[in-house]
């Protein structure tokens, strides 16, 4: 496997750590600045932390467009990496497990980015979440979730929770579904890419080796709420990233299931 040289990597952790002040800079002013700004700068650091990474973006489908309300994107959850690939993109709110506000840096910047963070190991801290999402979707911005409420290898689809999708059914918002694929210079699935069982640092560590790594993000068809249950659009967005990785659709019965998102 080809990797990059120690002069490369010198320079590149070089330019991440003038990225990290740059953004902490910024995450102080953050929250007091309108929707509109703080999307702009939400979208151009986090573009900015995947050109010092080397990450590649590879587009397809057609994101929501900026004037619409109530947007609730659903994606499958590969790496840490998926919220700023989305962010460069369609920047929104994150809910995200509670142990990120703990993560070195990331987690500050997490915070001041507005994100939501729910516990879960509480099945009951669902509602809480899901009052906070409402009230983001009511103000017309936009809110992305993990629904498989774990990272995978990239190779594999778990099952989508429907628990965090209630507020879109509520709000009648339209759930965006996107897949995330991350690969190697060589074509195949970035196992370096993937966030499982590893610490942030190894992760990163792991990032910089590589020469580069693409992140394929596909937009697919946007679903009305509409008339659904929250168990409808699961099963909607969960067929519609399987069948763009060419996945199998996970079986509900064949996990065990636990938490606060365990529908």
């Amino acid at each position: 496997m080809t990797h990059t040289t120690r002069l490369t990597r010198a320079f590149r952790y070089i330019r991440l750590l003038l990225h990290i002040l740059s953004g902490l800079a910024q995450a102080a002013i953050y929250p007091h600045l309108g929707q509109a700004t703080q999307r702009r700068m939400a979208k151009n650091w986090s573009a900015g932390l995947l050109a010092v990474l080397n990450v590649k973006m590879r587009l397809s489908g057609t994101p929501p467009d900026a004037g619409m309300r109530q947007v609730m994107l659903a994606a499958n959850h590969v790496s840490w990496l998926d919220v700023y690939a989305l962010n460069s993109i369609c920047p929104a709110r994150f809910v995200a497990k509670s142990e990120i506000r703990g993560w070195p840096v990331f987690g500050w910047l997490s915070r001041n980015a507005g994100t939501l963070f729910i516990e879960r190991a509480k099945r009951s801290d669902t509602a809480r979440i899901n009052q906070s999402i409402s009230a983001v979707l009511t103000q017309g911005d936009r809110v992305t979730v993990f629904p498989e409420g774990t990272t995978s290898n990239g190779s594999m689809l778990r099952h989508f929770h429907a628990s965090l999708l209630q507020p879109a059914v509520v709000a009648e918002a339209m759930l965006c579904p996107v897949a995330i694929c991350y690969r190697n210079m060589d074509g195949n699935i970035s196992k370096e890419a993937a966030y499982v069982e590893i610490s942030l640092l190894e992760s990163l560590r792991q990032i910089l080796l590589q020469p580069w790594i693409t992140v394929e993000l596909t937009f697919t068809d946007p679903i009305n709420s509409s008339g659904k249950n929250r168990r409808e659009l699961a099963r909607l967005a969960e067929q519609a990233i399987a069948s763009v990785l060419s996945l199998p659709v996970p079986h509900k019965l064949s996990e065990k299931l636990s938490g606060p998102a365990a529908e």
